[in-house]
């Protein structure tokens, strides 16, 4: 495997073939670099459109493996990009899609990260691992820790979503819920790390998650591919990404760099969106400002529990992002994400997450102050199933008929 490991900030290079955390030099992420250059030559968007590989593994030479047989894989990958209808509530949208990653196993993006990153754990000989959850992270590490035959160490927020709790129970995982925010789990993951032997996979504390959520940006280009009328792979003008740690968000446009070395697209990038909660805006309140990183958001509060992440390691990246694509980052209320899953639900026939209805409730504020145009091709990422969030939407009191009643519809 002739790739490259080094540090997001400070350059340094460290080896890539043994299980590592962070630089070691600035305690920054890690992040792969690959020969693309070498690869140019065979490896084409032809290749991908020919293989039959039912997961995001069909990129397999941009994937931190040395041999296919390590792969560790659910089936994640090629959700489908789905278009939606420009009347109602979505009227002045011409061009919106919506990628739908709750068709991953586990129902979320999570899936992607977390079969790369066990992947590559299990092959430099990790056999167990740890993290903190506030959500779908945990399913996701459950699982495919069970597929690779290694233990998997939680710990989660006392009032994570209950779906999540569940299914990372039933699943195997040692789940240990604590009394605060993901912060405070992931010193408790800090703290165990070399006393019982974990392999931490804390959001872009390790380096492979990030290499699973990119192929969302290569998927993009290949989907975007098949609606158009030519059949070349091209961006959208915008993508909006509800925005925790982030990783999806710099994965994408990682792969969007790879994707223009490799001679597959040119130099035009979509202008990126960076959606947060208002009461949990770190990356909204450091874009505001004009910083360079962001502060840790103090007392922290909303129901989508994914973006609950009052602090992020890769805030400078995010923020950098951002600059390149001149971009913008958004915060909606908490009354106005729940209002935006009702309608993706009701006009649409998508039962988003929370998050996801942040997206569309930012988009329809950047469309109503000018910033987006009605032509634009729009992405908005749905990266988990609503199913998940049952909880947040009581369908309150519901008609009850009594079928030996002749007259029982008469009440419609």
């Amino acid at each position: 495997m002739h790739n490259s490991l080094s540090c997001a900030a400070c350059g340094k290079s460290h080896e890539i073939d043994r299980l590592q955390n962070l630089c070691t030099d600035c305690g920054k992420p890690l992040l792969v670099g690959y020969d693309l250059e070498q690869l140019k030559p065979t490896f084409t968007p032809e290749v991908i459109w020919s293989r039959r590989t039912r997961s995001m593994w069909r990129f397999l030479e941009v994937m931190p493996v040395a041999d296919e047989s390590e792969v560790v894989s659910l089936g994640e990958g090629q959700t489908p990009l789905l278009r939606c209808r420009p009347d109602g509530a979505f009227d002045g949208f011409t061009h919106l899609w919506v990628k739908d990653e709750s068709f991953n196993p586990t129902g979320s993006f999570k899936a992607r990260g977390m079969s790369a990153a066990v992947t590559r754990a299990r092959a430099l000989g990790a056999t167990s691992v740890a993290l903190p959850s506030a959500g779908n992270a945990a399913g996701a590490a459950t699982y495919y820790a069970a597929a690779a035959g290694l233990d998997c160490v939680l710990f989660m927020p006392d009032d994570t979503p209950p779906s999540n709790i569940i299914e990372s129970a039933v699943g195997g995982a040692r789940v240990h819920l604590v009394n605060g925010l993901i912060g405070d789990c992931g010193k408790l993951v800090g703290a165990g790390r070399e006393r019982f032997g974990w392999f931490d996979l804390s959001t872009l504390k390790e380096p492979f998650r990030i290499e699973g959520k990119k192929t969302m940006g290569y998927e993009l280009a290949f989907d975007l591919a098949e609606a158009s009328s030519d059949g070349t792979l091209q961006l959208p003008d915008v993508i909006f990404y509800p925005t925790g740690g982030g990783t999806g968000l710099i994965g994408m446009w990682k792969a969007f760099d790879e994707m223009e070395q490799l001679g597959w697209i040119g130099p035009a990038r979509p202008r990126m969106v960076v959606v947060q909660a208002e009461h949990c805006a770190p990356v909204v309140r450091a874009f505001e400002a004009g910083a360079e990183s962001a502060e840790l958001f103090e007392n922290a509060r909303t129901v989508a529990s994914g973006l609950r992440v009052p602090a992020a390691i890769g805030d400078f990246l995010m923020l950098r992002v951002l600059s390149e694509s001149h971009g913008t980052a958004v915060s909606v209320s908490d009354d106005a994400l729940l209002e935006g899953v009702r309608e993706m639900a009701g006009g649409q026939g998508l039962f988003l997450c929370p998050e996801a209805g942040a997206v569309w409730a930012a988009a329809k504020q950047l469309r109503e102050s000018g910033w987006l145009g009605a032509e634009e091709r729009i992405v908005l990422f749905n990266t988990g199933s609503g199913l998940k969030y049952n909880h947040l939407s009581p369908p309150g009191d519901l008609p009850q008929l009594d079928h030996t009643d002749p007259d029982c519809l008469e009440v419609l």
